[in-house]
C-alpha cells in the first residue's frame, strides 16, 4: 500500500540557540506574543530570561501558565481567551509536552470552532482542520514528547473524558527551537520521566504496524541514542553532550511517532485520564510488559532494538536477540529508576476498569504489532497494580 510522509519543520538547532527567539518571532510576522508554559518553567527561571529576550526587542508579550501536568480542555479555552486579550499574532510554546501540546491546541482553537473532539485523530479529524492558524513557535525544556516537531496535541476532552490526540500535518510547529542548555538543570525524576517517553516514541514506532523506512531510521537512532545517553544524564545533569544526544533523540521519536505508536501509549493515555500521572512515567512503567507481550509478534524488530541497545548478534536468533532487547529495555527502567508497578505511582486496583475501557477506545494501539484486545490490557494492567 502507498504511504503518504512528510516532516519539514523548521528548527533552529544547538546550545545557546534560545537567543534566536526574538528573531524568529519577527520572521513569523509577529509583534504581540503569547508564551505558554508551566510552573515548573517559570519557577527554573528561563520565562524571566525569555521575557527580557521579547522586552530587549520591544515585542509585547504575555505569560499563559494556566496548565496542567496532563493538559485538560479548559486549559485551552483560558489559553485562547489570553491570546485574544492580548490581541496576539504569535504562540511562543516552551516547556515540556504539556505546555507545547498546550500551546498547538490553543494555536488550533483561536480559529477553528467548538468542539475540540472534532479534530480527533481516531476520527480523521485532521481533514478539519483548515482555517487559519497563529504562527507557533515551540520550545522545549524537556528531552522527552518530540511536540517541538509534532503535528498533535494530547489533550483530556470535556466530551469524550479522555486524552485526545488532536491531529494535522497544518498543526506541525513554525519553527522549533532545541536548545540542550535549557535541560541541564532539569532534576534527575523528570529527566528520567522525559527521556523514557522520547525511549517510548522511538521503540513502539519502530516495533509497529505500518511502512514508514524514514520513521525506521529515526527511530532505531533514538533508540541508540536514548539507551546510552539517558544513564549517562542520570549521572551527571550538566553533561551538554549527552543532554544534547537525548534532545535528538526526542525529535527522532517525535517524528518516527507519526508511523504510529502501541499498547503503552493506549495504557498510558488511560492511565493519565483515569489517575493523572505524569504520561513518560506511565509510559516507561508499562514499556517492559507490553514489549513481552509484543516479543513473539515482532521479534525480527525487536532483534535490531537489541543490537540498537549494544547486543552484538553473535550468531543469535532474531528470537534470542529479541528476547534480549526486552530484558535490556527492563534494566534501562531499574537503571534510571523508574519503579515497576502502576500501583508504585498512584494506581488502585478500583481504577482498573475504566483504564481498560478508555485504553481500548485509544487508537495508539490499533498499529500495535500484535492485536490488542481488552482481555489483554486487562492482563498487563492487573500484572502491574
Amino acid at each position: 500500500m502507498p504511504t503518504r510522509f512528510s516532516f519539514p519543520t523548521r528548527v533552529v538547532w544547538g546550545a545557546g540557540s534560545i537567543g534566536k527567539l526574538a528573531e524568529e518571532v519577527r520572521l513569523a510576522g509577529g509583534l504581540k506574543v503569547l508564551v505558554v508554559t508551566d510552573r515548573g518553567v517559570i519557577d527554573a527561571g528561563i520565562i524571566d530570561h525569555v521575557r527580557r529576550m521579547l522586552e530587549e526587542a520591544q515585542l509585547a508579550h504575555s505569560v499563559f501558565s494556566e496548565i496542567h501536568s496532563n493538559p485538560i480542555e479548559s486549559d485551552v479555552w483560558r489559553g485562547v481567551a489570553a491570546f485574544r486579550e492580548l490581541d496576539a499574532d504569535v504562540i511562543v510554546g516552551i516547556g515540556g509536552g504539556a505546555p507545547i501540546d498546550t500551546a498547538r491546541a490553543i494555536r488550533l482553537a483561536v480559529h477553528h470552532p467548538q468542539p475540540l473532539s472534532r479534530y480527533d485523530d481516531a476520527a480523521d479529524g485532521g481533514r478539519f482542520v483548515t482555517g487559519e492558524l497563529p504562527p507557533l513557535i515551540a520550545i522545549p525544556t524537556t528531552a522527552g514528547t518530540g511536540s517541538e516537531i509534532s503535528r498533535s496535541a494530547v489533550v483530556l476532552l470535556d466530551d469524550t473524558k479522555r486524552k485526545t490526540v488532536l491531529f494535522s500535518p497544518r498543526l506541525m510547529s513554525t519553527c522549533a527551537i532545541v536548545d540542550p542548555e535549557l535541560t541541564t538543570g532539569l532534576p534527575a525524576k523528570p529527566t528520567a520521566w522525559t527521556g523514557m517517553d522520547a525511549f517510548t516514541h522511538c521503540l513502539e514506532a519502530y516495533v509497529s504496524l505500518g511502512d514508514h523506512p524514514l520513521a525506521d531510521a529515526l527511530a532505531i537512532e533514538g533508540i541508540r541514542l536514548a539507551s546510552r545517553a539517558l544513564p549517562a544524564v542520570m549521572k551527571n545533569g550538566g553533561d551538554l553532550s549527552s543532554r544534547t544526544e537525548m534532545m535528538s533523540a526526542a525529535m527522532m521519536g517525535g517524528i518516527a511517532l507519526t508511523k504510529g505508536l502501541g499498547a503503552a501509549h493506549a495504557i498510558a493515555h488511560a492511565v493519565g485520564a483515569v489517575a493523572d500521572v505524569h504520561h513518560g512515567l506511565t509510559n516507561a512503567v508499562v514499556l517492559p510488559a507490553v514489549c513481552r507481550f509484543n516479543e513473539a509478534q515482532a521479534h525480527p524488530r525487536f532483534a535490531r532494538v537489541a543490537e540498537a541497545m549494544g547486543e552484538d548478534r553473535k550468531g543469535r536468533s532474531d528470537r534470542e536477540l529479541a528476547d534480549r532487547a526486552c530484558t535490556r529495555i527492563e534494566s534501562l527502567c531499574r537503571e534510571v529508576g523508574i519503579p515497576p508497578k502502576l500501583s508504585d505511582v498512584g494506581v488502585v486496583p478500583n481504577m482498573i476498569p475504566a483504564i481498560v475501557e478508555k485504553a481500548v477506545e485509544d487508537a495508539s494501539h490499533r498499529t500495535n504489532p500484535r492485536p490488542f484486545t481488552a482481555d489483554d490490557c486487562e492482563r498487563i494492567v492487573r500484572s502491574l497494580v
